[in-house]
């Protein structure tokens, strides 16, 4: 699969105590932000193999809005959420490092990565598997969602900036593989989009797709989470051709293209799908019924495009061999 350029993407190839106790969103005084400097959570590249999905809820009422003031948070989310596409890409190993020298307050372990599906079974520990990091001058950073048994660190552990201390997990209080980064000074939560904490800002995408593939039906959304609902090769006798793509960020009227090319390079299907309602995370998926005894051997090309308000978000091409 090719995450395909566009105007804001580079090519690539495709990518402790609990959260609630935190108190409500407080920002830093002005002046103390360069106190400390960040790094990012995660061995990856931001945009092709992994995705901001939610920052830091920037509304102080019972909605909710990110630091730009759009959708990409919930209400009394208190963190940054940098994820990964799927299990399949959790399942790698991607490192958790630390975001910058400090000396490990806490850590746990040993919880299962599984997709929560009733919070009262992580109660009072909705981070996971987590460490906690004290910083100089009444700084914490604090990292959840670990995977099971990844943990590197103990507390009392110094650490260094860009240090392992994990792997990226799905523990906790978690609908999806992440590590969620949670930044305080002085026990105030702090966003650190909104105070210039970052070594480098990362660029803020206002949603964009996650993966894509070929099928020979409409895959299961579990599927789709799980990274095994694309088909490298079909027979060519497959009932169906179906072309899909996950999102997130999605939001009310964004228009999901779904494009085929057949080995000749001629249009297979082609389908606009037009979104309902914002959500989090999405996929949709069209496709061709076998019109005759078998398709055409060969490769097939599909490309998925995100638009919004007639503007490209972001587009990923990929391919199936029909044999």
């Amino acid at each position: 699969m090719v995450r395909s350029s566009d105007p804001a993407r580079v090519p690539g190839s495709i990518r402790l105590g609990p959260i609630c106790a935190i108190p409500a969103l407080l920002l830093a005084a002005p002046g103390h932000a360069q106190d400390l400097r960040l790094r990012l959570p995660l061995d990856c590249t931001l945009g092709e193999t992994c995705f901001i999905q939610q920052y830091v809820d920037a509304d102080p009422g019972p909605g909710h809005a990110d630091f730009t003031g759009g959708p990409l948070s919930y209400d009394g989310h208190k963190g940054t959420d940098f994820r990964v596409s799927d299990l399949e890409a959790m399942a790698l190993g991607v490192p958790v490092l630390a975001p910058a020298r400090g000396t490990v307050r806490g850590t746990r372990d040993g919880m299962p990565d599984r997709i929560m599906t009733d919070r009262a079974d992580v109660a009072d520990r909705e981070c996971g598997n987590g460490v906690a990091i004290s910083h100089d001058d009444g700084w914490e950073t604090q990292l959840c969602h670990l995977a099971q048994g990844s943990v590197l660190v103990d507390t009392g552990d110094a650490v260094e900036a860009g240090q392992p201390i994990g792997r990226i997990g799905l523990s906790g209080a978690s609908q999806f593989p992440h590590v969620h980064i949670a930044v305080r000074r002085d026990g105030e939560v702090v966003d650190p989009f909104v105070e210039g904490l970052w070594l480098e800002a990362p660029a803020y995408e206002p949603g964009g797709l996650l993966s894509a593939g070929f099928a020979d039906g409409i895959p299961e959304y579990e599927q789709v989470k799980a990274g095994t609902a694309d088909a490298a090769d079909l027979p060519a006798d497959a009932p169906a051709l179906v072309l899909w793509g996950s999102v997130f960020g999605g939001r009310a009227g964004d228009v999901i293209g779904l494009t085929i090319t057949g080995p000749d390079g001629n249009e297979v299907f082609e389908q606009e799908i037009a979104l309902e309602r914002t959500q989090a995370e999405l996929f949709r998926a069209a496709g061709r019924r076998l019109r005759a005894e078998r398709w055409d051997p060969g490769a097939y090309a599909g490309r998925v495009i995100l638009m919004r308000d007639g503007q490209e978000i972001d587009r990923l091409d990929t391919q199936v061999v029909l044999r």
